[in-house]
């Protein structure tokens, strides 16, 4: 059974806390829509389809409480900006939820919207990987960068899910992992995810990826995604950028793994995307302790944005897209 990081117990929201991941698996009770929004910005959980699972969560706890659901919707839809599953899934149980008024049936209605995109986003990582794994030759080493995972999603992956479908279909798949700084979602949490799942995984610095692209050792790149634009540009965590622009300078085929719900067909290029900007600390320090002088400048964008031209392919859990994507998103989103 793979890690999920969210579970529904009947009258609140467990998530799995990821800030302590490895170390310490702790789960986090959410009962309101308050402290949803709070654990979303705050990072107990991350990850796209995982934030995005959880804000329509956060919507059904507003409803079984009898809450404001609009104005719990505006408050989750700010937590996170870039990821747009967060909105998707808030836009989606309001459309659902709009007829009715408020009564404890609203509640239960909500719940079961909910669970049915948990239930569709396991599903659809599962169609993903297979669709993924025909990619990836009878025996491959993958860099992958961040974490898009179990952790990420409902519960199988994204990029990991391309990966761990390849594995049960006996394919022999060696992953590098990204550390990923500042955040370290690589460190502690993909290769503490595919350890546990006995999958072969070694653990590189950032800085680490362009010798061994250099050395020949990578077969693929494969990431995962937090908004795809109609062009079929893509943001997902910082230093994705990078891995894509070692890719073609090596020949490596370098492809975004995600759902059709991270496809933003309103958005229609990446310098529409906005980038979320996060705290200096998670630069300045680790795990408390201070590694940068006092008072120094800091930035801190949390994702950059992948050209359509460096992206080989796109992995949905509708099929593979192929450039141009402008034509190939227009087909599957409206199809």
């Amino acid at each position: 059974m793979h890690v999920t990081p969210l579970r529904w117990t009947g009258e609140s929201l467990e998530l799995l806390d990821q800030r302590l991941l490895p170390g310490e698996e702790k789960w986090i009770a959410c009962r309101t829509a308050v402290e949803v929004r709070d654990a979303i910005r705050d990072m107990i959980v991350r990850g796209a389809p995982a934030i995005g699972i959880t804000a329509a969560f956060g919507i059904a706890l507003a409803a079984l409480r009898g809450d404001d659901v609009r104005a719990a919707a505006e408050m989750i839809r700010k937590a996170r900006p870039t990821a747009v599953n967060l909105m998707w899934a808030v836009d989606r149980m309001l459309r659902m939820l709009n007829p009715f008024p408020p009564s404890a049936r609203l509640g239960m209605t909500a719940v079961t919207e909910a669970e049915a995109i948990l239930r569709e986003d396991v599903e659809g990582n599962m169609r993903l990987g297979r669709y993924g794994a025909e990619l990836l030759g009878a025996k491959a080493t993958v860099l992958t960068h961040c974490n898009a995972g179990a952790l990420a999603t409902g519960g199988y992956g994204t990029a990991l899910g391309v990966i761990r479908a390849a594995v049960d279909a006996g394919k022999k798949i060696a992953v590098f992992a990204d550390e990923t700084r500042p955040y370290l979602q690589g460190a502690r949490l993909t290769a503490w995810e595919l350890q546990r799942d006995g999958i072969d995984v070694t653990l590189i610095t950032d800085s680490m990826s362009g010798h061994f692209f250099q050395q020949g050792q990578f077969d693929a790149a494969i990431v995962g995604a937090d908004r795809i634009a109609a062009n079929g540009d893509t943001a997902n965590k910082i230093g994705t950028y990078t891995v894509a622009v070692l890719a073609q300078a090596h020949g490596v085929p370098f492809y975004v793994a995600a759902p059709v719900s991270t496809i933003d067909p309103a958005c229609p290029d990446g310098s529409r995307i906005p980038i979320e900007e996060r705290s200096t600390a998670e630069v300045t320090e680790v795990f408390g302790k201070s590694i940068a002088p006092a008072g120094i400048h800091v930035r801190h964008p949390a994702f950059d944005v992948t050209p359509a031209r460096l992206i080989t392919a796109i992995i949905t859990d509708r099929g593979v897209l192929r450039p141009p994507y402008a034509s190939s998103i227009a087909g599957i989103v409206n199809g």
